[in-house]
């Protein structure tokens, strides 16, 4: 099992989402987050200076088997990318255990009904 997390444009919540769910993956979390990459500015409006060096972005995690790892990142690849600096970042990390609190069920089993 593994862990995908993503950093992404808040714009691109709604595309990621639904090419996650075109790729079978239901169940995810996301939090709004606000980012700072390397780029430094700021901006002066009206006599007001704004920073501008944090971004809105919205943090997405789902756990995963690992037949679906693949098609999870280019999913959210796909869906996530502008071309333009700040689209974001994927992270994926190996998941131990995974217990389903109600049945009991370990690992693959806990993540899904079993079928």
């Amino acid at each position: 099992m593994k862990k995908i997390e993503a950093i992404i444009r808040k714009a691109k919540f709604e595309d990621v989402k639904k090419s996650l769910h075109e790729a079978d993956i239901d169940f995810l979390s996301s939090w709004d987050v606000k980012g700072q990459g390397t780029a430094k500015q700021g901006l002066i409006f009206r006599g007001v200076a704004y920073d501008v060096n944090t971004i809105d972005r919205v943090y997405v995690s789902f756990v995963v088997r690992d037949v679906n790892v693949e098609k999870s990142i280019n999913a959210i690849l796909k869906s996530a990318y502008t071309g333009e600096s700040g689209d974001g970042r994927i992270f994926v990390t190996s998941i131990e255990q995974s217990i389903r609190i109600r049945t009991g069920d370990h690992g693959d089993e806990s993540l899904y009904d079993k079928k």
